[in-house]
């Protein structure tokens, strides 16, 4: 085995566009299929490493690259890395290092030589013609330089020491596995309310369950459609074709997407076409956010900011809402983020209001579980959509305009709407169009929301809340407004909240009904 080393910065460039920043080492270079290599029997299938060791400061960029020179006739390349993690203090960030890697067609934004990501969830990889690790993709090894990418998440005061190790395998490709997604459109019940959880990571990001996990613990929670959504990848887009359609215990409509996860928040792609990739190498200051938000519409997907209000470092949303189709307000067990995401998403309500934009151009709610290993349960909460049928565009539809509310789980069901004087009548997300002084009865319709209780929330504020529904969770709760004293009213249903002046925690919200002309 050979051993590179790079130390300091005599054998690195740093190149910077915009704001962004990217390191260049110095490159790796092995023999040629032909080369009486010393490392190994040309030809013969062994296999030749190189490590490379350096230590990365404080103030690094985001990304580190690694060239390394692929000789033809290269089977497969494995890569293996580890780093120090040094102690220190109380409330000090420690060290985090990412890793993926772009083939020879390079390292441009746009991610046309991606080849995979694991983030910091694995400490090796391979990529060969027939297979791949999951998180990458496989395909042949082709000549050209390939870039390992180091991501330094986070850098302890000592530094970010590292050593990489790549092994390449000499010897005949293999044969391409052509890739199979799963179909757009499933079984439904023709117009109808349908269950989903559109943001879910598998063992091809940072999860731990496999495709065929998550689908049955999908069916188990009452789901009608999930979204594919690893971190930063789009691997496991052709794993999902077995779990979709036909099933014993249901149809399940499998969306694919992925969790774009830069360093200023996440954004769940939903729904786009099998196959896309949507780079996640950007800050907000390099303004470029509305590039990638662009590629995710044009790939058919939406764009929905996760998690906004998180405090887990780099998720906390940096971009503003003007690329959102719809954001997330409620993720996974709901706690005070989620509790500030409402919150302000509620001040985005009244703001459309306020400009004279309301139902024409607002941004809808939604909620999904995160889930990611045991015991995180999927379908926790889980959005409930009305759709015209069970198909990745029908579902998108009735997610952007607002036509859903969010549940804890598939034992809650809510019915929302807004009756005028004449009978007029609108359902969540619609707009009753009515004089501003005419009355209008408001009414939900709840079950499975045991000793929960009921708010109307306008653009005034909380203006009704109700008595503690029945143990049985079953109640129906009306009052009566106009439109000249509320522009929009939405429902929250929330548990018996803890002693003390803060509300207790969902059990299920709904989209606003927009009052007036």
């Amino acid at each position: 085995m050979c051993e590179d080393e790079h130390h300091g910065v005599g054998r690195r460039a740093l190149f910077v566009t915009g704001a962004a920043a990217a390191l260049t080492l110095g490159s790796v270079s092995f023999p040629s299929e032909a080369a009486d290599a010393a490392d190994g029997p040309s030809g013969s299938g062994e296999p030749v490493t190189r490590t490379v060791r350096g230590t990365l400061p404080t103030g690094s960029p985001d990304f580190v690259y690694l060239p390394v020179e692929v000789p033809s006739g290269v089977r497969e390349i494995k890569v293996a890395y580890t780093y120090e993690r040094p102690t220190v203090p109380t409330g000090t960030a420690g060290n985090a290092l990412d890793i993926g890697i772009f083939d020879q067609h390079g390292t441009e934004l746009g991610g046309r030589g991606f080849r995979g990501w694991s983030g910091g969830a694995r400490t090796e990889f391979f990529i060969r013609a027939d297979d791949a690790t999951p998180g990458y993709l496989p395909g042949p090894v082709r000549e050209g330089t390939w870039h390992i990418a180091l991501g330094p998440y986070t850098v302890a005061p000592q530094g970010l020491a590292y050593e990489v190790t790549i092994t390449l395998t000499y010897g005949e490709p293999g044969g391409t596995v052509k890739p199979v997604y799963p179909p757009s459109r499933a079984k439904g019940r023709g117009r109808a309310w349908y269950r989903g959880d559109c943001h879910l990571h598998s063992w091809y990001s940072d999860g731990r369950r496999t495709p065929a996990e998550i689908a049955a613990l999908a069916r188990a929670a009452g789901l009608d459609f999930i979204n594919s959504s690893d971190h930063n990848t789009h691997s496991a887009h052709a794993h999902w074709a077995d779990q979709a359609g036909p099933h014993p215990d249901g149809e399940l409509l499998i969306l694919l997407g992925e969790e774009v996860t830069t360093r200023n928040g996440h954004v769940v792609a939903l729904g786009t076409d099998p196959g896309t990739f949507v780079d996640w190498r950007y800050r907000a200051r390099d303004n470029r956010f509305g590039k990638y938000a662009r590629r995710i519409r044009q790939a058919g997907g939406l764009v929905v900011p996760a998690h906004p209000h998180a405090t887990c470092v780099g998720c906390n949303w940096k971009f503003g809402f003007g690329e959102a189709d719809a954001v997330e307000v409620w993720n996974g067990a709901y706690g005070p983020d989620d509790e500030v995401s409402l919150a302000d998403w509620d001040s985005m309500l009244v703001a459309s209001v306020r400009e004279g934009r309301g139902s024409r151009d607002w941004i809808p709610a939604m909620g999904n579980s995160d889930a990611h290993r045991d015991p995180d349960p999927v379908g926790t909460p889980q959005t409930v959509v009305l759709a015209d049928e069970l198909s990745r565009e029908a579902i998108q539809e009735g997610i952007r305009a607002g036509r859903s509310y969010v549940a804890e789980s598939k034992a809650v069901s809510l019915s929302f709407s807004a009756t005028g004087p004449k009978g007029e009548h609108a359902g969540i997300g619609g707009r009753l169009k009515v004089d501003g002084d005419d009355p209008v009865t408001v009414r939900l319709e709840v079950s499975g929301a045991p000793r929960c209780t009921v708010r109307f929330v306008t653009d005034q504020g909380v203006l009704h809340t109700s008595a503690v529904l029945p143990v049985a969770g079953s109640g129906t709760v009306e009052w009566r407004t106009t439109a000249q004293y509320a522009a929009y009213v939405r429902a929250e249903v929330r548990h018996e909240a803890a002693a003390g002046p803060l509300p207790g925690a969902l059990a299920a919200f709904t989209n606003p009904v927009f009052l007036g002309r």
